[in-house]
């Protein structure tokens, strides 16, 4: 069992995942990579989706959550203790946001057959309990593509925005947040 119990969302059932869930997650992942961004996988950027082992089963301090509805998972969300790399983003934000204590929030993502459910708030919100009970962890931060239908309304109703990228024509073009650390 899960360190956070499971919850359930309607008909589906968010918690974290298990060795056993990898291959969904990785499934969800590689379709949003293909048919949302249209770019695909690419190993110096998605290395986790293929090794969620080292990424995140092994680690302690990162973790992976899953929605699932009759036992296939629909969607993803990841915990990482690292920070924004530069490049691609602006130099500042990877001082402001430094490994070991800036805990990431990654692959947030829903089937589109599945969205407007509930489910990315409710595996955030699981994500960010955990960052909350992690030891070492003093901040909350991700990017994203604001080009993806609804991502960008959906992190300004939990999340702060610290920087929109699309500005920054030297740099990515992703719209970078912060989330409080929830006290739990």
């Amino acid at each position: 069992m899960d360190r956070f119990g499971q919850r359930q969302v309607g008909r589906y059932v968010v918690r974290e995942a298990t060795r056993a869930d990898a291959a969904g997650a990785r499934s969800v992942m590689l379709d949003t990579f293909y048919l949302e961004f249209g770019h695909g996988y690419n190993a110096r950027w998605h290395g986790d989706v293929i090794d969620m082992d080292t990424a995140y089963f092994d680690d302690p301090r990162q973790a992976l959550f899953v929605a699932a509805l009759d036992d296939e998972v629909v969607a993803t969300t990841a915990v990482r203790s690292d920070g924004p790399q530069s490049p691609p983003h602006a130099p500042w934000l990877a001082e402001r946001y430094p490994s070991g204590t800036t805990a990431q929030i990654f692959r947030v993502y829903v089937r589109r057959e599945h969205r407007r459910h509930g489910l990315a708030r409710e595996l955030v919100d699981m994500a960010c309990r955990f960052v909350a009970l992690t030891p070492g962890y003093e901040t909350i931060y991700l990017h994203t593509n604001a080009a993806v239908d609804g991502a960008e309304p959906f992190w300004r109703s939990v999340a702060k925005e610290i920087h929109d990228g699309r500005t920054d024509p030297a740099h990515s073009p992703a719209v970078h947040f912060e989330i409080p650390i929830p006290i739990v």
